[in-house]
Parts: structure tokens; sequence; C-alpha cells
């Protein structure tokens, strides 16, 4: 992608369809009078004096439990320096989206006009009783230090730079796995810290408390060594001078355990590192450019123990593995504070959980055979789900017993099932499912790229790396429409109408003819349909030349489907093919079945559809827990509808019994576990979140997909056809750049997994 093609959708995004990311949503309900009256005056007096009382009752009857303040002054924004307070507000809320989607976390983000440290301060302090936490960013040292400082011994709420402590920690953990696999001693290794600002700093100071010793570091900064001897250091760069002869950070590097890189890009040469000691630690964390090419290291030392802050590297340190679950923690107990017991904690939680048998579900996400702790796992990956129910739990311990915490937990096992269930909000799964396509980029045809919705589509593929686009109709239309939205990559454009097309048109209609010579068609019909996108496409896809197909977004589902049905075999033992939709809500990913194929599906029918959208559940690393659902609970009508659902059920039973379905049941009683629990024990749904929702018919399958998508903003990957031998999917007519985006991100991984099966 383009710089200007990258600058103009990074401020698209932030703009449409409108200004910002984050908003505020009522909690609570405001539709009547009566809600009104309760929300405001004269209601809302009621809980005022109860917190006039008790400043403490404002956690009770307020958000304050929930709610962090991200606040900067813009004074140091990463890879951007003094951009001032108003231009760092994008940042800010993109922190406060972090804190909401990893852990369910609310944030206010607030751009302080202050350089002043007392001022800033004193600002800070005024409007800390509206939070519960506050976390300090993008601040530069060594000011930092000072505001941390002071704020953390003034206000009774837990306080963190992250940008000091967030890296602290997470490569704290990973240098003590590092250390660990190296079979070095913490309190024996020559550590080489390039870069002295607020993260180095804290990182140092944190390796100490692991059990690093002070004469075994060597700290750098653009002058060279920080030594003893030099004049005007700042208190903390006089924290780490040396008294050893060394000027350069190549004599600094010789004989080296760990080199820790807060810098720039580029600085650390192949000849420092074999310079470095056998085994070494190189962790080259400068955005977006590390120290060193991750690439050229391993190359120089086959023995290197090497992280970067990048994602497409193995061992990435990502704050996002720490801030979110550290204040998740904090909050969850009313921390006073942030302390180093805490922040130590994190460090252990983190470090043990990289030890542990990695979940299928992160296996598949980055699309690995099996993670395991070694040289490229170190650390825990940011899509671990595990991070959201391991990490705030040590936290909150290491806050009740230094005694910083106000109301101390004492059902464990609860709290981590509350953890697990607000693990639900974000959008995961959308995510996980582009980072599988990426792994390995599969060839995607969009059969109607010359419409400029489907191009846009074709275009985020194409530059985010999810797929490598083929597009098909009209050139000089697509070419128009490439010029004018900048997409400048070369990709294959085919016309299937054109002479241009002759020779592939005429093989795809023999391959296409000898398939259907029984059937009806002629040689001449055959070739004749080539020239339809669709037909043309799915040959493509049929004669391995792509490897999925996307279409539908300019015609009606029946007339797309249906020569999709005609050219694509059925799977090995699939009669009827069926379709599913994903969607993303707050309570978690929902896949709903049958939504656009089936119309009055039977018993047998049924069966095949649990048995395959199951099929795709696992596909997403996850457990299937299927409801059949019905107007009905466990045979309470007599209805056809339900006696079919019943039946299917009982199949189910009977011949795959460690299988968790059930049914006939209501929604209500299917998504609300305590509902079900109550009036229905017995079921097999019990203590199981339902993620699977299989429907009686169509007609009630496609109103509820398009009632969650339309009113309740949930977003969709589908409808996806079950039960076809290639990865081809039809979108609803009109579907949205997102959601074409989306299921072409399926569409890949549906190919990689086909590919993995052969």
């Amino acid at each position: 992608m383009s710089d200007s093609r990258k600058r103009h959708e990074a401020l698209l995004y932030h703009a449409k369809p409108k200004p910002g990311k984050i908003e505020v949503v009522p909690t609570k309900k405001y539709a009547t009078q009566h809600d009104l009256a309760l929300a405001y005056s004269p209601g809302v007096a009621e809980p005022c004096l109860e917190i006039a009382k008790d400043k403490n009752n404002s956690y009770k009857y307020t958000s304050k439990g929930n709610l962090v303040a991200v606040i900067s002054n813009g004074t140091a924004v990463l890879g951007l320096g003094d951009i001032g307070p108003d231009a760092s507000k994008p940042v800010m809320e993109g922190k406060g989206v972090l804190f909401k989607i990893f852990a369910d976390i609310d944030v206010f983000d607030i751009e302080v006009n202050e350089t002043d440290v007392d001022k800033f301060i004193q600002i800070v302090k005024a409007i800390a009783p509206t939070f519960g936490g506050i976390n300090l960013e993008d601040i530069k040292a060594p000011e930092a230090f000072e505001i941390e400082r002071r704020l953390k011994a003034e206000l009774d709420i837990p306080v963190m730079h992250d940008d000091q402590h967030g890296t602290a920690i997470i490569s704290a953990a990973a240098l003590k796995n590092a250390i660990e696999i190296a079979n070095k001693d913490f309190s024996k290794v020559k550590i080489v810290v390039n870069g002295a600002g607020a993260a180095a700093i804290s990182c140092t100071r944190l390796y100490l408390r692991l059990g690093a010793k002070t004469e075994n570091i060597v700290m750098c900064d653009s002058k060279g060594v920080i030594r003893k001897d030099r004049e005007n250091l700042t208190l903390e760069k006089a924290e780490f001078a040396t008294s050893q002869d060394l000027h350069t950070l190549e004599e600094a590097m010789q004989n080296a355990d760990v080199f820790i890189g807060l810098s720039q890009g580029n600085v650390v040469t192949p000849e420092m590192l074999l310079s470095m000691a056998k085994n070494p630690i190189v962790f080259a964390m400068a955005n977006p450019v590390p120290e060193i090419n991750y690439d050229l290291a391993i190359a120089t030392r086959k023995d290197i123990i090497m992280a970067t802050g990048r994602s497409d590297h193995p061992n990435q340190v990502n704050n996002v593995l720490g801030f979110p679950f550290i204040f998740r923690g904090a909050l969850d107990v009313r921390a006073t504070k942030i302390n180093e017991e805490m922040k130590m904690a994190a460090v252990h939680a983190l470090a043990d959980l990289a030890k542990k048998s990695v979940p299928e579900q992160v296996n598949i996400v980055y699309d690995e055979v099996s993670l395991s702790f070694g040289k490229e796992y170190i650390i825990p990956k940011p899509f671990d789900p595990r991070l959201i129910y391991e990490i705030p739990p040590a936290i909150a311990k290491a806050a009740i017993e230094s005694g910083v915490a106000l109301e101390p937990i004492t059902d464990w096992e609860k709290y981590r099932e509350e953890l697990m269930e607000r693990s639900g909000s974000g959008r995961k799964e959308i995510r996980m499912i582009h980072n599988r396509a990426k792994s390995n980029i599969k060839r995607i045809v969009f059969a109607e790229a010359d419409y400029l919705d489907v191009l846009k589509a074709a275009q985020r593929v194409h530059d985010e790396k999810i797929g490598l686009p083929i597009l098909l109709g009209r050139k000089e239309v697509i070419l128009a429409l490439k010029e004018e939205i900048g997409f400048t990559a070369d990709v294959p454009i085919l016309d299937p109408k054109t002479d241009e097309e002759d020779d592939r048109r005429n093989r795809y209609g023999e391959a296409y003819w000898k398939s259907r010579q029984r059937k009806g068609r002629t040689l001449t019909e055959a070739k004749k349909l080539m020239r339809e996108r669709n037909y043309f496409a799915a040959m493509m896809v049929n004669e391995n030349e792509a490897d999925a197909l996307i279409t539908g977004y300019s015609r009606p589902y029946p007339s797309v489907v249906r020569p999709i049905l005609e050219l694509i075999e059925k799977d090995r033992g699939i009669s009827r093919v069926a379709a599913c939709n994903l969607m993303i809500t707050k309570q978690g990913p929902l896949f709903l079945a049958d939504t656009t194929i089936n119309i009055n599906p039977t018993a047998k029918d049924l069966i095949k559809i649990t048995q395959m959208t199951s099929n795709l559940v696992k596909m997403f690393g996850m457990k299937p827990n299927v409801a059949m659902v019905s107007f009905s609970n466990f045979g309470s009508s007599k209805s056809e509808s339900s006696q079919k659902i019943s039946e299917a059920v009982a199949y189910i039973h009977r011949n795959y019994p460690n299988a968790v379905v059930d049914g006939e049941i209501q929604s209500d009683f299917a998504l609300n576990p305590e509902l079900l629990a109550k009036e229905f024990p017995f079921s097999k749904l019990n203590g199981k979140k339902v993620n699977v929702l299989i429907f009686p018919n169509l007609e009630a399958a496609n109103i509820t997909y398009k009632l969650f998508k339309e009113v309740h903003g949930a977003d969709s990957i589908g409808p996806v056809i079950l039960g076809l031998s290639k990865p081809v999917h039809v979108l609803q007519l009109g579907a949205s750049v997102d959601e074409m985006v989306n299921m072409a991100a399926l569409a890949a991984v549906d190919a990689q997994q086909r590919e993995k099966n052969k």
C-alpha cells in the first residue's frame, strides 16, 4: 500500500461514519418518563445522598469502578514526539479501544494542555474522583517519572505510566523465560540496554528486581555508553551509569548475554551480534523498525533468542499483554495503587502462561501446528483467550497480599468465570480470522470487481495481506475505478466476455461440459455460459487457478447460488448444502444456521446442518455448544416443526453422545444460562455457553440474523455456504465493504483448511 493510500485510509477510518473511535453508551433503560426520572431528577438524588454519606458508595452507584482515565499532554507520542495534546487524542482514543476490547474496561481519554509538572499533577488530582484508575500515556521523560511518583503517592486509586511499566513488565516476563531457555543465571548475565528513556529506565529497574545485578548492566543513549564520569546526567541515567571502560554500543556488546533495544532502528550490526556471548538474547523493540532486522539476526546467529515489538515475528513484546489486564485486576479489588508486587505478579503470570499448553484456538489463529515453550515462544500471544482470566487474578491476589486492596476477592473460581464472560466483548473473532488468512496468502476471485464497493473490499484484502485478489468484470471499468480509489497494485484483471479470455473460456467450457454432458448440457451451451462471470469464476476455483471465490454483491442470492451449486461439487457424504452466519455479538460469537438455503429442512437435514455448522465452529478453534431452537421447549408442543427438531436431537444424542446439542428449546432459554438451569436442569446445555443456534426453517433463521445485524449492530461473517467441496461463498445482495473483507478472510482460511486436509 502506498504511503498516500495509507494516509487516506487512516484519515477516513477516523472520520467516518462518525468522527473518533469511542462513544458513551447508556447502560440503563431510558425509554420512559419513569426511567428518566430514575436516571436524573428526582431519582438521582438518592445515590447522591448515599455517596455524600460515604464516598466509597460511588463504586456502588456509578461507573467509577470500571472507568479508567487515559491522560496525556502529548509531549512524547510514540514515533511522533512532542505533538501536543490535541494531536495526541487519536492515540489516547485508540488506547481506550484496547482497554475495552481486551479487558472490558471503559475509558475517558483526557488530553491536558499543560507541560509544567506541578500544574499537570494538580489538574490530574482535581479530576481523579471521576475515575477508578489513571493510565498516564506519552509524557516525556524525565517529567514522566516525577508525575507518576507524586500521583501514586497523593491519590488513592491505581496510577500507572504505561510507557514506563508496560514494556518493562512484558519484556521482563519474556527475559525471565529467555534466560531459562538459554540456561543462564539472571544474577550473572551481562545486559546492554540501548536507550535511556522512561521505558528503558523502568525495564532495567524491573530486571534488577528479577535478579540482575547493577554491575552487570551497561546502558547507552544517543551519545554512547552512560559512564559515571559523564557530566549533567539526570538522576535516572546516573542510576545506571557504569565505571567500566566502555564508550560505544559496539564495545558494550562484546561478550554481552542480553541486548535490550528501546532506541531506534538498525543500530545493531551482524558484527555486534557475533561478538556477543553464547546463546545471546536480543530484544530489538524499536518500532516499526527494530534495532536489527529479525531475519538478519537469526541468520547471523543460529543460537539467538530474539524478540521484537512487531506482530509479524515470533516473541512480540506488546504492551497489550499487560495494561488491560493489570488495570482489570486492580479495579476488581479496588486497589489503591499499582505497586511493585502487582507488577512482579504480572511478570510471573505472563512468564508462567507461556509455559502452559497452548489452546488449539491460539494455534489456529497464528497458523501453528503446536505452539510450545521454547526459543520462538517465550511470551504469550496477544490473542490468547487465557490472558483475561489468568493475569487479572494474579494482579488481584498481589494487591490483596500487599495490603492495597479495599475489596478482596474470596471466591476465585467465580471471579475467573466473570472474567471469561467479559471476554465476550469486542471483535476478537474477526481479528483472529484475518490473522489466520494472512498466515498463508490465498488467491481470491472477486467476481463483481467492476462495482466500487467490491473493488474497495478487494483493495483492502490486498493491502492488508488477507489474500491475493483476482478481479473479474469489465476491464476498462475496473481500471478507472482503481485509479479513482488509488488502488495501484498490479493484480490480475479478467473479463470473461472479451476475446482475451477465449482460450480459458473454451478450456473451462469443455471441463464443465464433461461434468454435465449427461445432464442436458451441450458443449456450445457450456462454452457460452463461461462468458458469465459466476460460471467463469467458479471454474477458476474448480480448475485450481484460484483458491476461493466471493460473489453475490450485485444480484439476488438465489440467482447467484444456482450456478454455484451447479458447478461446484458437494463434499463427500453431503447430500444437501446449507448456510451459516457468524454473528459477533456483545455476548460473544453466535453461529446461526440455516440462514439462506434450506426453506423447510427435514429432521435428517437438520442433523446434517448441525454437523456442518459444528465443523465450522471448530475451524474457529471453538467447541460447539448447539441449541436447536423453536417456539416450544422440550416437547411442550406437538407441531410439525417442534417434532422434527426433537427427532433430530434424539438421533444426535443416540449416535453422538459427547456432542453438546439439545432442543427443542426457546431462544431465551438457550441464551440465558440462569433461566435454563432453573427450568430445565436436565439439559445438556446446562453450564455451557451456547454459541450455535440451529433453526427449524429458513424464515426464522434469516429474520433472526438480519435483526441481529440491523437492530443490535452485530458484525456478520456470512452467509457461509456449508457442504461444498471448494471455498466458494455467496454474499447477500448489497453487502458492505467490511462484510466482503470478512468473508474473503474466511474464504482464505477455508482454503487453507482444505489444503491441510488433503
